[in-house]
């Protein structure tokens, strides 16, 4: 079977699962539905992983207008994102087969869940920014389920502002595919870029605005200053394995639009020393900043790993937007680390959540003593997030550094920005570190005799210990995985 096949089926598995979920009243039962649901995942992983495998395959559904097909592709961006996808979505409905058994709707998550997962990976594969266009747009549609998953009113509250940010993004987007169509050759995602030159020519600075409005609208999903204000507030409301996958895997889906449009589309020989590129790397780096600062302030666990969301996300706009090998290896290493850890960070709060009820960092004093593993795995995922070595997070970060100091076109930001990330990765250890310290070593006034263990089950610890493991092993062996990075696009 060709790589085609493979495409739809990852597509289309988890969308017909997921519909029988939501559409046949019959299936009740919680074991039936888990079943499915499992069933959905493991048919979905195998169909990716041998689409990822095949290494090349191309398919056309339909036409929606002359020279506007529906059109997926496999390429190593493609390869990349959704091998990401499937290993944090596997993990996040693995937790949540034990997690959803504290809340209500189970069935409806689950539904949702299948639904997303087969968007996502139509959106990796898609070969062309009008199908990218489509499915970023489903994909927010049958994810605010997700986020408006508990029905309290600050759920609705927080999925209405994530569907009002998200529309508005989009509609940028959108604006910039109508310029796209009148002067480029193709909408056809090419490295390098589309745009005719013999059309373009006079048009330049217009073209610019239009590329910072792509950019822009997507930086709305990915949390980028001053479109993040959805996503603090989205994340906290959601379940625990949906946080996952809306912090690790949908907020990326706004980087892969960013990647798409700067070196598929508009290239980055158009964007380079253009003032979209200053504006670019400026917004990145004060996102780093601001989210770092706001993450430290924050005492709600959930909300504070949001925060941390927006810092983090924008390390791999600035990676991108610096437009070298180097920083744009260090960006790819970002995507999958911060996937990886972020993930596994929501994960433990809720299996915090569901084992004491504790919300608050300052409640989490002595955790260590009754979750011990867990807190580990917490503490694992801190460092790597911080960037220490062999994990990662140093890695993915030196890299950036690395970029930022060989962009000889960049006399500002080749300093500033090692500065802010050097910065930014203390404040990570700040409002981080104090759980594990505190966890721990509680302090003489703990009351050591009313000590519980509440270690999680292994159905909630082995999707946590996975995502962990990934975190420091892309650390300690990285020489094949930046191999595939560097020879992406150079």
């Amino acid at each position: 079977m060709n790589g085609a096949v493979w495409i739809l089926a990852s597509i289309g598995v988890p969308v017909v699962m997921g519909l029988v979920l939501l559409c046949v009243p019959s299936i009740r039962k919680r074991s039936a539905v888990v079943g499915i649901t499992a069933a959905g995942l493991i048919m979905t992983a195998l169909s990716v992983f041998a689409a990822v495998g095949s290494g090349a395959g191309s398919v056309t559904l339909w036409y929606l207008a002359k020279g506007v097909p529906v059109y997926f592709q496999i390429d190593s961006v493609g390869q990349l994102f959704a091998s990401m996808v499937t290993l944090v979505w596997l993990c996040g409905g693995a937790f949540a087969f034990s997690y959803m058994k504290h809340e209500e709707n189970e069935k409806w998550y689950y539904g949702c869940y299948l639904l997303v997962y087969g968007i996502v990976n139509g959106l990796d594969f898609s070969g062309n920014i009008v199908t990218f266009y489509m499915f970023y747009e489903l994909m927010t549609i049958l994810s605010f389920p997700l986020v408006l998953h508990s029905r309290s009113r600050e759920a609705i509250m927080a999925g209405l502002r994530y569907l009002f940010y998200s529309f508005c993004g989009a509609y940028l987007v959108l604006f910039g595919i109508y310029f796209l169509y009148r002067y480029g050759t193709t909408l056809t995602f090419t490295a390098g870029g589309v745009l005719d030159p013999q059309l373009t020519a006079g048009r330049e600075s217009f073209l610019l605005f239009v590329a910072f409005l792509m950019i822009l609208g997507f930086g709305v999903k990915a949390g980028m200053f001053p479109l993040h204000g959805w996503l603090p507030v989205a994340h906290p409301v959601a379940p625990a394995p949906a946080s996952a996958v809306l912090s690790g895997i949908i907020v990326k889906s706004g980087v892969l639009g960013m990647l798409r449009v700067v070196y598929y589309l508009f290239g980055t020989a158009f964007l380079r020393g253009s003032w979209v590129q200053y504006v670019w790397l400026s917004l990145a780096l004060f996102t780093v900043f601001m989210g770092s600062m706001l993450a430290y302030r924050e005492r709600v666990l959930k909300k504070r790993l949001a925060y941390s969301t927006v810092s983090q996300i924008s390390y791999i706009l600035f990676g991108l937007a610096v437009m070298n090998q180097t920083a744009f290896t260090g960006s790819m290493l970002h995507v999958v680390c911060h996937a990886c850890i972020k993930s596994g960070l929501f994960l433990v709060a809720g299996a915090v959540i569901v084992q004491t009820g504790k919300t608050r960092v300052e409640e989490l004093t002595g955790i260590g003593k009754e979750m011990p593993v867990l807190l580990w795995c917490y503490t694992i995922c801190s460092l790597a997030l911080i960037g220490i070595p062999p994990t990662g997070g140093f890695l993915s970060k030196w890299y950036l550094a690395m970029g930022a100091l060989e962009g000889n076109a960049l006399p500002v930001f080749g300093w500033l920005g090692p500065v802010v990330l050097l910065v930014s990765a203390l404040l990570t250890a700040g409002y981080l570190l104090p759980v594990t310290i505190r966890g721990f070593f509680p302090g003489q006034g703990f009351d050591y005799g009313n000590l519980q263990k509440r270690e999680p089950g292994v159905a909630m610890l082995l999707p946590i210990l996975i995502l962990t493991s990934v975190s420091v092993f892309v650390g300690m062996f990285p020489s094949a995985l930046v191999r595939f990075l560097g020879g992406m696009l150079w």
